[in-house]
């Protein structure tokens, strides 16, 4: 569900918020930004990401993104994914929600959907069950989604001082395309409710318009 900017507030705060996109949109740069204003507003905040939020999965990220063996299943890759998450779920999100922080997290249960079955072309009914296995029902309370053309999120990972790229980043183009669609589909299909926004804005408007729709303004103070 495409949210409007201007109508929109988070039923509760604090939340359980994802940040997701394309590889390059800039969606780890934003979460950074919300992190650092809310903290610095007195929140308490909990950052996370996937793959790779536990000590198990900072194991199961090496085999996912940094993999440079023979090419894996894409049913392995899957539920590889699925361990992470279900690991994430019991270990850290579940208990961030129950200590009253905000939860923000780079990648979640909508990146599986894009990046295993519009770009893999997993049978969409298997994602669902290994989601169901690995979540037990959790979703988040919002999700911003960074939406900008391949090409220039492609060029945009190529120039990165660091070139530190994972093992999705060396598919072609028309992967990316695939998953840049999925991730509008997702916005467009379900019901969490999904913040879309132009990546191609500074970082300061993009922080600007995430701060607004979690109830807090840009202003330091």
């Amino acid at each position: 569900m495409i949210i409007d900017p201007h109508t929109f507030s988070l039923k509760s705060r604090p939340s359980f918020v994802v940040f997701e996109g394309i590889n390059g949109c800039g969606k780890t740069t934003l979460h950074r930004k919300v992190s650092e204003h809310l903290r610095n507003k007195g929140a308490p905040v909990i950052d996370t990401r996937e793959p790779g939020g536990t000590e198990l999965g900072k194991e199961i990220r090496k085999l996912l993104l940094e993999w440079r063996g023979e090419r894996k299943s894409d049913r392995a890759e899957l539920l590889l994914f699925a361990a992470d998450r279900a690991e994430h779920v019991d270990k850290v999100i579940r208990p961030g929600q129950a200590s009253g922080s905000w939860v923000l997290c780079d990648r979640f249960i909508y990146s599986t959907i894009t990046f295993q079955g519009h770009g893999r072309g997993i049978r969409r009914d298997w994602i669902d069950q290994a989601i169901q296995l690995a979540t037990q029902g959790t979703v988040p309370d919002l999700v911003i989604l960074l939406d900008l053309d391949t090409t220039l999120a492609l060029n945009r990972i190529q120039g990165r001082k660091d070139n530190g790229q994972d093992s999705f980043e060396d598919e072609e183009l028309e992967f990316h395309t695939r998953i840049r669609n999925g991730f509008l589909e997702c916005a467009e299909s379900l019901t969490v409710p999904f913040l879309v926004l132009d990546a191609r804005q500074t970082p300061e408007e993009l922080l600007a318009q995430t701060l607004k729709v979690c109830g807090y303004s840009c202003d330091p103070s």
